[in-house]
């Protein structure tokens, strides 16, 4: 597979998980901590992914980097699972009514993802 084809698959697998979980580009930048900018030259191929942008990334949408590169099918289509659970984080609050803060959710994936892991 050449550079090309691989820069393709990944701009075009990154939009489509963004838009999946209708997430906005400042959304997805946010979540990354990057810039906005830097996000939308990423998505129109005007600037490449780095290795560390690339494992935020796949972290980000629950993936495997090979899966971005559009080497492999996704293994047992977690990003489905991935999806819902990102879907009830955005709709979860916190007591006092709030939007779950970006530390609350990654303590509760943790917690989900240590269960479901001793479950199996």
């Amino acid at each position: 597979m050449d550079n090309v084809n691989t820069e393709e698959l990944l701009r075009k697998n990154i939009i489509n998980l963004r838009e999946s979980r209708n997430w906005s580009q400042a959304e997805l930048a946010r979540r990354l901590k990057m810039n906005n900018t830097i996000l939308n030259k990423i998505e129109t191929g005007n600037r490449k992914v780095s290795s560390f942008e690339l494992d935020q990334i796949a972290e980000i949408f629950g993936v495997s980097t090979d899966y971005l590169l559009g080497r492999k099918k996704n293994d047992n289509d977690k990003n489905t699972d991935y999806t819902a659970l990102e879907k009830a984080l955005d709709n979860a609050k916190s007591f006092d009514g709030k939007p779950m803060s970006d530390n609350d959710r990654e303590i509760v994936r943790g917690i989900l993802k240590g269960y479901f892991t001793t479950k199996k």
